[in-house]
């Protein structure tokens, strides 16, 4: 409780420390009950207990990645347990890690390089806290990112509350009546997780928009039973591969933008010198004119 008051700037953050837990979690309206039999608020199993599923099982987020497609027979499959907000962030940092991929196309006619991402990450962080955000906790189901190279499903239980229209909700206007979960949304906004607003809809239109990738799909049958939010991969990278060995994106993208850097003079000639047979650097410089090199670059004097 006391690293969360510090994270969101707190005054009560000072005091804390000389508080019981009792006294900061009734503070926090995170503790109830009269002072002879204090309990725990649901909300505060949920964000300060180290197993919230103990309380409220399958409280966590199962990322699954399909190589081969969700016909195929090989999955892989990573489960984060924890409280509320932990284990938002620690999904969402393994599949911004792991799944993944900004291409850079260069184009002759201007400076300016055109950059997308397969899927983009504003639009998996919106669909991820919602889950989290309005989902029950009293059904035994977990929140579920389903990964194939084709699109990003998140998938979690009930769906939308029935006062929401889904032709609104599928266009951005949907405003709820109600909040489910309304003291769980108050803790993700103060930690900047969400806006609270219903603007989360609204946030994955324009963000899949200005990636430039096809339009979200948003699911849901007549007993609101689950919701579903597909993003589908950008078209011009729908054939690129997603590497599959974790922290192999970046490398990728820095030898991509690398590879395709236009050589310099000296670089060309050395490439030539070097094609009939390998010269070492005293041969090259002898051969080039110059006398030291001074760093590791191509820097010659």
């Amino acid at each position: 409780m006391e690293d969360f008051l510090r994270e969101v700037g707190s005054e009560l953050a000072d005091e804390a420390r000389n508080l019981s837990t009792e006294a900061l979690g009734r503070q926090m309206n995170v503790v109830g009950g009269p002072p002879e039999a204090a309990l725990p608020r649901n909300v505060g199993l949920l964000f300060f207990n180290e197993t919230p599923d103990r309380f409220f099982p399958a409280t966590q987020i199962d990322v699954v990645w399909f190589p081969e497609g969700p016909g195929g027979d090989r999955f892989d499959e990573k489960t984060f347990k924890g409280p509320l907000d932990r284990i938002a962030r620690d999904a969402l940092s393994y599949i911004e890690r792991n799944y993944l991929k900004q291409t850079v196309i260069k184009h002759p006619d201007r400076a300016e390089a055109e950059r997308f991402w397969n899927f983009p990450f504003g639009a998996i962080e919106e669909a991820v806290v919602n889950a989290v955000y309005h989902r029950s906790y009293e059904i035994r189901e977990p929140v579920e990112v389903r990964i194939t190279r084709a699109d990003l499903v998140v998938l979690s239980f009930p769906g939308p509350d029935r006062s929401i229209r889904m032709d609104g909700l599928r266009a951005g206007r949907a405003v709820s009546r109600r909040y489910r979960n309304r003291r769980i949304g108050e803790f993700l906004k103060e930690l900047d997780l969400t806006e609270g607003r219903s603007t989360g809809i609204a946030k994955i239109l324009n963000v899949m928009a200005a990636n430039g990738s096809p339009a979200p799909e948003f699911e849901s049958d007549e007993d609101r039973s689950y919701f579903l939010i597909r993003l589908p991969v950008h078209r011009r990278a729908a054939r690129e591969d997603i590497p599959e060995v974790t922290g192999e994106i970046k490398a990728h993208d820095e030898a991509h933008d690398e590879a395709h850097e236009p050589m310099n003079d000296i670089e060309r000639k050395i490439l030539e010198l070097c094609s009939d047979q390998p010269k070492n650097t005293h041969d090259l410089l002898q051969v080039l004119g110059y006398k030291i090199r001074m760093n590791r670059g191509t820097e010659l004097v």
